[in-house]
């Protein structure tokens, strides 16, 4: 007598939702070729802000410079010392400026480069990632500008005396102003960033919730490390909007957060 073999399942293809398509197959070369582009589109639309903000470079320097002037004491200016220190700065200037107008297509090359290692439902979250990203990012530039900077300037400009004249040079305060308008633009991309760890099922808002007191050391780190000053001030601007952020993301991690499919019976 023998025992009759039982069937085996019939072969279930992956749902239409998790299928990868073969553009996510790529050799370390192929990755290493991927980049390039990316890179190559993202430096040319970069230069293409600069040179169209090379135009306005009066009006963008007026922007940056003048609410900083008025900080200072009464008569009160900025210095510079080198002949070609202010040509280089104006070159500097567009140069940041195009870089904040190109933020859409450096952001959107960014996604095509990580884009083959995803599913074909994830896939779709192109424009929703471009739109998130570019919106917090120009939010952390003008926070920095109208808020965070301003206050730090206010701080450091406040130790003149009568007997000690405030006359800053302008390429170390140009160059802090940008270090920190950057490092605003890149921490301002953490709900954007939970919002898409949510969807893909890898963060929960409880998860957030549980680990907040070990955010909160990550952040004042992250603050002090980003923060191109030394001083308490200046990493408190921006450990404080951090604090805030991740309060943020908590609730953005519950909104749009993944439910876990239930097993099947």
């Amino acid at each position: 007598m023998t025992v009759a073999s039982l069937p085996s399942p019939p072969a279930t293809d992956p749902p239409e939702e998790y299928e990868e398509d073969s553009t996510s197959k790529m050799s370390f070369l192929e990755h290493l070729d991927e980049l390039r582009k990316r890179l190559i589109v993202s430096l040319a639309a970069v230069a293409g802000g600069f040179f169209v903000c090379i135009f306005f470079i009066d009006k963008i320097f007026a922007f940056i410079m003048r609410p900083l002037l008025t900080v200072l004491p009464r008569g009160g200016h900025f210095i510079y010392t080198e002949p070609a220190e202010m040509f280089m700065l104006q070159l500097k200037g567009a140069a940041l400026a195009g870089l904040v107008l190109a933020t859409p297509v450096v952001l959107y090359q960014l996604w095509l480069f990580i884009a083959p290692g995803l599913y074909s439902h994830e896939k779709k979250f192109a424009i929703p990632f471009v739109f998130m990203a570019t919106f917090f990012f120009v939010a952390g530039v003008l926070f920095s500008h109208f808020i965070a900077f301003p206050w730090t300037w206010a701080f450091f400009a406040s130790f003149s005396t009568d007997y000690v004249d405030f006359m800053p040079k302008v390429s170390p305060v140009f160059s802090f102003y940008a270090k920190m308008l950057l490092a605003f633009g890149v921490i301002f991309q953490m709900p954007t960033l939970v919002f898409f760890l949510a969807r893909f099922g890898l963060v929960t808002a409880r998860f957030l919730i549980r680990y907040f007191k070990y955010a909160v050391l990550i952040i004042f780190i992250v603050a002090a490390v980003l923060t191109p000053g030394t001083d308490v001030v200046s990493q408190l601007m921006m450990a404080v909007p951090m604090l805030l952020l991740y309060l943020i993301s908590i609730f953005i991690a519950w909104l749009f957060g993944r439910q876990k499919r239930r097993a099947a019976a």
